[in-house]
Formats: structure tokens, sequence, C-alpha cells
């Protein structure tokens, strides 16, 4: 057995570590990442503790869609609104206005959250489905750790005021990031520009989503607004444009405008100075490797994972991907199991690294086969 190399090469195309452009967001904290790559393309202080405000209210969706996924929440359940609920649609903060004993259905008080940032809502549905908002923050903060945001802690399911309420730009990141990728259905809501909420005792309200990028014309379809006077303005954004998605997040923007022109700026940055390559689909057949004593002469690998990679526009160096393995491969080889690697260079240095598994079974050849296999070998060199 000998290592083999399998040479695949993209013309014209170049990958690198990104580095960051030389541009400059109005926000004290920012970054920004592509969706299918992970990568990030742009950031500025994005460990730097922040107050998330209303982005909060991403991850207290998240706790429903994941109660509702596993089938102990419903989206027809409905929640008596208590007290605490509707004294936050009195106070001045943004509501739903619902009424002290209304039953309210999950699916409303979710709306009332995603699109109108109802307060209110959001402390019904935490009652509804903790028993207390206590009781929620610390199924909120246990969600965060479980999908690695590191530096957040949730006090309430609003953001409203309370200093034990924290994150940081890259984590409300990575909460977008898993609310995309595993609830894109519920996640449609987000874009919705407006909800009617038919309250009791009066006509019905509508109100408008918070989110300015959803009513430019560039293909914003999320996700959150947030602001509070220690904070100033912040927005988790995402924007979808031929098949490639982008998220951003910034805070401590000086105002409304500047939020909007500055989120903008950030995603169409991102469109225009780069370009997605797929390298491989997941569970599709990527390339063959050879195998030995088989009564197949191949076997096709494949990746577990889509792998992409960013690349800068206007580059017209190349891409190198090699797949490097054992081989011949000697059956009998088991489908799924680990058989080469997927390496990926750039002025040959490695930049990233991944495996691959047998698509499927090959089975041995029996002894008087792999006989005449060998004797071949010897005398012809023909495996």
């Amino acid at each position: 057995m000998f290592k083999k190399l399998l040479l695949i090469v993209f013309t014209y195309i170049i990958f690198y570590p990104v580095s960051f452009a030389n541009i400059e967001i109005k926000a004290r904290t920012a970054i920004l990442q592509d969706f299918l790559s992970g990568e990030i393309l742009y950031e500025k202080e994005p460990d730097r503790s922040i107050y998330p405000a209303s982005m909060t209210k991403i991850m207290t969706s998240i706790i429903a869609f994941e109660l509702i996924k596993s089938g102990d929440l419903n989206l027809n359940d409905k929640f008596i609104i208590s007290e605490k609920a509707w004294r936050l649609s009195t106070a001045g903060y943004s509501s739903m206005f619902v009424m002290v004993g209304d039953e309210v259905s999950v699916e409303n008080l979710l709306k009332g959250i995603i699109v109108a940032s109802g307060n209110d809502a959001c402390i019904a549905l935490a009652e509804g489905i903790a028993g207390t908002e206590e009781e929620f923050s610390i199924m909120m903060t246990a969600k965060a750790k479980e999908i690695g945001m590191e530096n957040t802690n949730f006090a309430n399911s609003s953001g409203i005021n309370d200093p034990d309420n924290y994150s940081t730009v890259r984590d409300i990141m990575i909460m977008s990031n898993y609310l995309i990728k595993n609830y894109p259905d519920y996640y449609m809501w987000f874009s919705e520009k407006e909800f009617t909420w038919d309250r009791t005792g009066g006509d019905p309200i509508t109100q408008g989503n918070r989110n300015p990028l959803l009513y430019k014309n560039m293909g914003a379809d999320g996700i959150k607004t947030g602001y509070l006077a220690v904070e100033k303005y912040s927005l988790a954004s995402s924007i979808e444009r031929k098949g490639r998605r982008l998220i951003a997040v910034g805070s401590g923007f000086d105002n409304k405008k500047i939020r909007s022109k500055e989120s903008s700026k950030l995603l169409t940055y991102g469109l225009t100075n780069f370009d997605l390559v797929e390298i491989s689909k997941k569970n599709q057949p990527f390339e063959s490797v050879e195998v030995w004593h088989g009564k197949k002469n191949i076997v096709k690998i494949y990746s577990k994972n889509d792998i992409y990679k960013v690349i800068k526009k206007g580059q017209k160096k190349k891409l190198k991907v090699m797949v490097k393995y054992d081989g011949p491969i000697e059956a009998p080889i088991q489908k799924d199991q680990s058989l080469a690697k997927l390496k990926i260079f750039y002025n040959n240095e490695p930049v990233g690294e991944y495996d691959l598994f047998a698509l499927n079974d090959v089975k041995k050849i029996n002894v008087f086969s792999r006989l005449i296999k060998s004797l071949n070998y010897l005398i012809w060199g023909d495996v």
C-alpha cells in the first residue's frame, strides 16, 4: 500500500484566509459572516460586551421553536396574560398591547415578539412556557451556552434594562446563524413587515416591523433591531441573494439613520467584494479512490458536511484541492468508513482539511480471485 494524491484544480479562483477590508463601520462593535462557509468577512471589536436589547428576543423565539419541534408546545396553545405582562404594554415600551386575562395563542405571541417587538408578548410567552420569566431566562442562557455563545447571559426574555442581560455581536451572530439554519420555516416570520393583533376591548391594531432593511430593495429578510439608552441602537440583519446569505450584527450606532445606513453598507460590502465557492456538498459523491482485493475497483467518497470557501472577487490565481489517502485501500470497506482527507491549499499553504468517507460497502473477492490479482500485480504491476 502507498499514499496517493488526487489533485483537483479550480482555475482562476483563489482561496485564502479572508483578510478584513479597509472599510469603517460607524458602530462601537460589528461583525459580518458568510452563512454557508461560516467565514468572518469583517469584524470590529466583536467580543466587546454589549447590552443586546431587543436582539434578546431572537433567543426567546428559539426556545419556543425548540419546544414546538419537540412536540412540547403547539402554535395553537394559549397562554393567559398576567398583570406583569400587561404592565409592559402600558409603560411606553414596544408592545403587542395584550390585556390582563386575555388568552393568546403561541403563534400570535411569537408574531407579536418577532414583528411588533412586543415586550409584553415576551413575558407572556416566558411565563406560559416556564412558569416565571426568571426560569425562562435560565433556559435561554443554557441554550446560549449549548450553541457556543460563550460571553452571553440572559436575565430576561425581552432585553429591557438589566445589567445582567449581556452578550457580544459575535454571540448574537452565532444565535442568528443557529436560528436560520435550524428553523428556516419560522425564520420567514422575521421578514414579515406587519402584524395585526385582534386585541380585546378595541379595534385591531396593526404594527410594522422595526427592521429598516426590510423596506429597502436589497434582499434583507431579518432579523431584529434593538435600542437601549445606554447601548444606543443595534441591529442583527441578514440578506439572501442568489443562494448566498450574509449575517451582520452591529451595536452602538448613534441613531436610527446611521444604524440603517451602516448595516446596509456592511452587507453590501460582503456581497460586492467576495464570492462563494462550493467545494463539496454533504453526502454527495466527491471523488473515487482505488480499492485492492474488492469486488469493485473503486469506491466513491463523500464529505459529511457542506464545504464552501469565500473568495475575493477579481482574483485569477489557483485553488488546489487534493484527496490524500493510503491506497489502494484493501477490501472489505464499510459504508461511512473514513478513507481519505480532502486538503485545500493556496500558494502551497494548507488552508483547510476535511475527512472523506466511503459512500457504499465494497466486499472482498474470494481467495482464488485474490491470488490471481496478486500474481498479475507481481508480473504486470496491474492492481
